[in-house]
């Protein structure tokens, strides 16, 4: 019946989320990718082993380039001036959380970038005969991901 609570348990939702970056800096952003990380792999073969082929190790952790994306609005570069602070590896490190929100608004998963800097940061593209709005892309490199539930 209607206004029941469900037995089922249903997929999140992906377009409620938000982004927290430490020290403050704050935006809502339209999109985010990036959010996963690799193990490169290693190759060993011994001389003597019984095996014609090698055997197969993890090695070290590669996470991504996380991609945030976002409406730009008139006196907003904070993360330009971010970006600007940039200098021979003397730029500010900072935690960057993502969150996926329930429909209370409620934070049920966490991806947390950890010593994250801007790499790239790329203005819009502006074209006369469209009606989109003007978004811009911050690229951040970072250490590592994790990743929690709340």
């Amino acid at each position: 019946m209607a206004g029941e609570a469900q037995d089922n348990i249903w997929p999140l939702p992906k377009f409620h989320f938000k982004v927290e970056v430490e020290g403050g800096l704050t935006a809502s952003f339209q999109e985010v990718s990036g959010l996963d990380t690799e193990v490169d792999v290693m190759e060993y073969r011994h001389g003597d082993s019984p095996e014609f082929s090698t055997i197969k190790m993890p090695g070290l952790r590669k996470p991504s380039d996380v991609t945030l994306k976002k409406g730009m609005f008139t006196g907003d570069i904070e993360f330009f001036d971010w970006f600007s602070e940039i200098q021979m590896n003397t730029i500010m490190r900072r935690t960057v959380q993502i969150m996926l929100l329930n429909e209370s608004g409620d934070a049920e998963m966490i991806w947390t970038l950890t010593n994250a800097f801007p790499k790239q940061i790329q203005g819009t593209d502006l074209n006369s005969s469209s009606s989109d709005v003007a978004v811009e892309t911050l690229v951040l490199a970072h250490e590592g991901l994790a990743i929690t539930t709340a």
